[in-house]
């Protein structure tokens, strides 16, 4: 049977949030990248407007599965070119 400590830790440890599923950021030309964590889809949009629209749809507007890149940080989409079918 398990300690009041060892159920605290188990508990702690399932309540861990998973990461975002997409990224929303920036590519050195100044377009709007989302990218897929899993690498399934994404894409270079106009604005961020759109962007933030596309990951929504995909995620079923789910926020805690979109986050936004760090600042100063660039997305790049050429790590993906063997994914381009998947790329809308």
């Amino acid at each position: 049977m398990p300690n009041t400590q060892q159920f605290q830790r188990r508990s702690s440890l399932a309540t861990v949030a998973a990461p975002a599923r997409f990224i929303v950021g920036r590519d050195g030309h100044g377009g709007w990248i989302v990218q897929d964590r899993q690498g399934l889809v994404g894409g270079l949009f106009a604005n961020e407007a759109a962007a933030l629209h596309f990951a929504a749809e995909e995620c079923n507007r789910n926020p805690a599965d979109i986050c936004r890149a760090p600042e100063g940080v660039t997305l790049d989409l050429d790590c993906a070119a063997p994914i381009a079918a998947n790329l809308h």
